[in-house]
């Protein structure tokens, strides 16, 4: 594995490393899972999954991706301004205030209410010193075929070809998203949203529309091959991780993914403690030994969850170190009494490998409660990530 040197990173208490080397074969993976005429979405919204949105789009369009998916138009508007090429498509919602811009960045929003394609319509039809501005806004219309989130009914069909008839806009694609697509032994749900899906998809091609259809994110690429339709959306598998236990559990047999990121620190003091001493914020542990700890000055500032208050290690001189106490702001403590040699500069994986030993993004979920995809996004996004071929 590539390793970052010193001194690009001396100055820093924590740091982010991205492996680009095993980003471009968790992609190459997770492209041969779709037909040659199915495309590619990389879905680098939030951050990139915490990896960094621009960097990470960098390497999808590098890799071949089709289309970069992101969460608002401030990010799409970053990645443009950044030199990013590829078509981009909007998940999130888009104020009707910004539909121009989005015209003018040439990229697709999402649009999921009659209410926010009424200002569509509306917004495609305004002149300017009496003639009528061109307009090709791109929008990809979501559908609600079982999330109860985002996105039109089907039963909102007649009306919506009542609004678009005749108007100025590019009807770009059509999506929904599965709930239940991370849980591969119950298909029924997924398999009745999906045949919901394929009567808009038919609606809409009956009223002599053809927009690309999709519908499946991580897990829908993985599970579901029969609904892969025009496009997939992978999210957190580019990122190297499972989007769900039970989906590693039933292909990590056929392919591998592999994490790319690594989240490290530095220790910055050490000393030692007597038997009986209580550690961090309302003493919640107790040292029931003659120890030696070590502070890490990192926190839940950093996105380091407070959940993981005494029940989670880091990783030093190639040994796990628990930690001890509460989780502050901008710092822990972790007790690195059976392990020789620890001093102030010695560097801590939070995330990632260190010898033998590795701390997963999936193991820091699981203590406390919660999924991978917080763990990585809840990583402060000012800490600089560097990027290592």
């Amino acid at each position: 594995m590539p390793k970052l040197s010193y001194e690009k990173r001396q100055g820093l208490r924590t740091w982010v490393e991205i492996n680009a080397k095993v980003a471009e074969k968790n992609f190459q993976t997770l492209k041969k899972l779709l037909s040659p005429k199915t495309k590619f979405a990389a879905v680098t919204k939030s951050n990139a999954y915490g990896h960094d949105l621009v960097e990470y789009s960098r390497l999808m369009e590098k890799f071949g991706a089709d289309l970069i998916c992101v969460d608002s138009i401030m990010e799409a508007k970053a990645l443009r301004e950044a030199g990013i090429k590829k078509p981009i498509l909007v998940l999130g919602y888009t104020l009707p205030e910004n539909f121009k811009m989005v015209e003018s960045l040439n990229m697709a929003i999402t649009i999921s209410s009659l209410e926010n394609l009424k200002k569509v319509v509306k917004s495609a039809k305004t002149t300017h010193l009496g003639v009528q501005l061109p307009s090709g806004l791109k929008i990809h219309l979501k559908f609600d075929t079982g999330m109860s989130r985002q996105g039109f009914l089907k039963e909102d069909l007649e009306k919506i070809f009542k609004m678009i008839e005749g108007r100025p806009i590019v009807i770009e694609g059509i999506y929904t998203h599965f709930a239940k697509a991370k849980v591969p032994n119950e298909k029924g749900e997924t398999s009745r949203q999906k045949e919901e899906f394929e009567g808009i998809i038919s609606a809409f091609r009956k009223k002599g529309y053809k927009p690309m259809a999709h519908a499946g994110a991580t897990s829908g690429g993985i599970v579901y091959h029969d609904a892969h339709f025009d496009m997939v959306r992978f999210g957190i598998g580019i990122y190297g991780l499972w989007p769900e236990k039970a989906v590693k559990e039933m292909f990590e047999k056929e392919f591998r993914l592999e994490p790319v990121l690594s989240w490290k620190s530095v220790v910055s003091e050490v000393k030692k403690l007597p038997k009986g001493r209580g550690v961090g914020y309302d003493l919640t542990y107790t040292l029931k030994r003659k120890s030696k700890t070590a502070v890490v000055p990192i926190g839940y500032w950093h996105g380091y969850l407070r959940a993981l208050s005494n029940k989670s290690s880091v990783l030093i001189r190639g040994q796990r170190a628990k930690l001890l106490g509460r989780v502050s702001m901008g710092m822990i403590v972790v007790d690195v009494t059976d392990i020789k040699g620890v001093k102030p500069g010695n560097e801590v994986v939070l995330i990632g490998r260190q010898g033998r030993e590795e701390v997963s993004a999936d193991e820091l979920a699981e203590l406390a409660d919660t999924i991978n995809y917080e763990i990585v996004t809840r990583i402060n996004p000012l800490s600089r990530r560097f990027y290592l071929k």
